[in-house]
């Protein structure tokens, strides 16, 4: 048993969606969550900044006394994960595996989409795990620039018209190609669940990179014998590096818990 606590960090709220999958899926572990909400979206860095706001979110979470690092961000996963696994002595997981392979187990036609930040799909990462795992499998990428910053404005509801119409603006010509099954790179996309399964149709299957994150950190953690007590109740604690009332709005819209004066800011620039 290890009781120690699980870092998670993403660009902003998107990693919230990784959060929501721990509390079902590893109910009694404690998290420490950071997302880096002063420098959202990380979507259209180039890799050195990427690399540099990775390994400052990093070095914040290891000021806590972790056994693992659940690194919620697609961006980050593509073009960072190798190097940060390296510089670093204990696990981490990211979200492209896990969402790959569930992809793959679900596609009836081996027609897959992935929808992403432009440096995951620039990165080209996703197809590649997807063709290593299956050679035959078809992959059609496609970038949504605008889903992270709409996501951190809380534009995420049915009937937002914003929303919607950048959604049928991205997801149509993915539909047309006759998919059926559509991995949602970023972390932040399934806040738009309702949204894009609305405009993808039930035919096609949606595949969310970090709840599948969520499962692949559960297996690590059970082989490796690091499961805490499952006789407790798991804690989250919240850092943000910029304001923690625009957070919490819409962390407690997505969460379903008020989460009201529970973030705290910190400066990242001193990681």
């Amino acid at each position: 048993m290890d009781g120690r606590p699980i870092g998670v960090f993403d660009s902003g709220l998107g990693g919230l969606t990784a959060v929501h999958a721990l509390w079902r899926i590893l109910p009694e572990e404690d998290l420490i969550y950071f997302g880096d909400t002063a420098r959202v979206p990380y979507g259209g860095r180039s890799r050195e900044t990427l690399l540099q706001y990775a390994r400052q979110d990093v070095r914040f979470l290891r000021t806590f006394d972790l056994k693992a690092i659940l690194i919620a961000c697609g961006t980050v996963t593509t073009t960072s994960l190798p190097v940060l696994q390296a510089e670093n002595d204990l696990p981490m997981v990211g979200v492209v595996e896990p969402a790959c392979r569930r992809a793959l187990s679900v596609t009836r036609k081996k027609r897959i989409g992935m929808i992403a930040t432009q440096a995951s799909v620039r990165s080209g990462a996703y197809e590649a795990a997807l063709r290593r795992l299956d050679p035959e499998v078809e992959v059609i990428c496609e970038p949504c620039p605008l889903f992270v910053p709409l996501v951190e404005a809380g534009r995420i509801r049915r009937g937002d018209v914003v929303i919607e119409t950048v959604a049928r603006e991205y997801l149509e010509p993915l539909r047309a190609t006759g998919i059926d099954t559509l991995i949602l790179g970023c972390t932040h996309y399934p806040l738009l669940t309702d949204i894009i399964g609305d405009i993808m149709g039930p035919e096609v299957t949606l595949v969310s990179a970090g709840e599948e994150s969520a499962f692949e950190l559960k297996r690590m953690l059970t082989a490796g014998d690091m499961r805490a007590s499952g006789e407790r109740q798991g804690t989250t604690a919240f850092y943000v590096s910029d304001r923690t009332e625009d957070f919490e709005r819409i962390a407690s819209t997505f969460l379903q818990e008020d989460l009201r004066c529970m973030a705290r800011r910190i400066d990242i620039e001193q990681y």
